[in-house]
């Protein structure tokens, strides 16, 4: 497995009175081993027309670059497929590209949006650009190698316009974003949570009503991380010892969920399961704790609410990371799938819980199984490579 994993993240927000964003971001990543690309696009003026401009621009080139179509065969198409403004009598969306091969070179290319601003170990990055002219287009070319912990912040110009005649008199300048990102930067913060900060910061500037579509894409390289999740016993207690031992062979951080598969990892470890009545948050069961184990936690109650917050999470690019600052059991779930982990084992145990046949709480095998595949299903909207196995 590739120890490098392309994690990226962003936040569009609308011009104020519209419905659409004129801004659009397009990922493609083949394989967790292949090449990946992202692409900024932004379309002339901003509502319907914008929104079509971009999207358009956005999906025709990640399509064209993914498949390694040399930039000028995707500015021509470009160029040939916009629908012209009828008032303007242009056609056109500026656009951000970032590829990265598999030889961990990095292609950059941009036109006529701010430039993308990279951090390296936390300090803003100058990194060498090419002049090129493609029908008529000033085009910026970039090649170097990619390091890890690189962080790359692509902007539509709402960014830097943000504050113009209201807070700032000549907007949010490229050099401010730069000083604004180093001075809070961290080296474990997310691509998201880096969209989030800046495009936080462009909604104050602009005093809750952007003047114009304000996009924030980031792509961070980081090391692929591991986590290993357990709900349920096997349905044959004679395979309890072989699936434990299965699952803490694995490399990478360990998550137990539900008292008897808490109690079977905590024979197997050859140590007790600690419990703490502390009710964080109360419609989520207290953790428990067992030497070995980085997170043990009540089973289908709390999964229900992991799900929750997952759905939210990886359904819009603005979502709020409502788990940040909390210590119950669904939030320290949440943060170490969404943020910590890459790679995700899911270890469904189908065996039927005894306290679930309790009339006062009946919990159905097919409602865990659901939010398994459920939480698989938003993981992997998330980016995550998510494998699934049943016992």
């Amino acid at each position: 497995m590739d120890r490098l994993f392309m994690e990226n993240g962003y936040v569009s927000l609308n011009k104020v009175g519209e419905e659409l964003c004129g801004d659009r971001v397009m990922v493609k990543n083949r394989t967790p081993e292949g090449d990946f690309t992202m692409v900024l696009a932004d379309g002339l003026g901003s509502g319907v027309k914008a929104n079509i401009l971009s999207t358009l621009t956005a999906q025709i080139i990640a399509t064209m670059m993914d498949s390694d179509m040399p930039i000028e065969e995707c500015v021509t198409t470009i160029a040939q497929t916009l629908p012209v403004c009828s008032v303007r009598q242009v056609a056109y969306s500026t656009f951000t590209i970032i590829k990265v091969y598999r030889n961990k070179d990095v292609y950059l290319i941009q036109y006529d949006n701010p430039d993308v601003v990279l951090l390296r170990d936390g300090k803003n990055y100058d990194y060498p650009k090419y002049e090129k002219i493609i029908s008529g287009k000033k085009i910026f070319e970039s090649r170097f190698q990619i390091h890890l912990g690189d962080l790359f912040l692509l902007m539509s110009d709402g960014v830097i316009h943000a504050g113009v005649g209201q807070s700032l008199n000549f907007g949010w300048e490229r050099p401010n974003v730069i000083e604004y990102l180093e001075e809070r930067y961290r080296p474990d913060m997310s691509a998201k949570t880096v969209a989030k900060l800046v495009s936080g910061a462009c909604h104050d500037l602009y005093m809750g009503k952007p003047g114009d579509d304000t996009t924030v894409g980031v792509l961070r390289i980081r090391e692929r991380q591991l986590v290993n999740l357990m709900i349920g016993p096997p349905v044959n207690p004679e395979d309890d010892e072989k699936v434990m031992e299965l699952f803490f062979s694995k490399d990478g951080k360990t998550i137990v969920c539900g008292g008897t598969t808490s109690t079977l990892a905590a024979r197997f470890l050859k140590t007790a399961v600690k419990t703490k009545i502390d009710y964080l948050d109360p419609s989520i069961p207290p953790i428990g704790y067992i030497d070995g184990v980085d997170l043990c936690t009540e089973g289908v109650l709390t999964m229900g609410r992991v799900v929750e917050l997952a759905k939210r999470y990886a359904s819009s690019p603005s979502a709020n990371c409502d788990w940040e600052g909390k210590r119950d059991g669904a939030s320290l779930i949440a943060k170490m799938l969404f943020e910590d982990a890459t790679d995700v084992n899911l270890f469904v145990g189908r065996a039927m819980n005894p306290a679930h046949q309790n009339p006062n709480m009946p919990i159905d095998l097919s409602i865990k199984l659901r939010l398994m595949e459920d939480l698989q299903k938003h993981l992997e909207k998330m980016g995550k490579h998510v494998k699934m196995s049943f016992y």
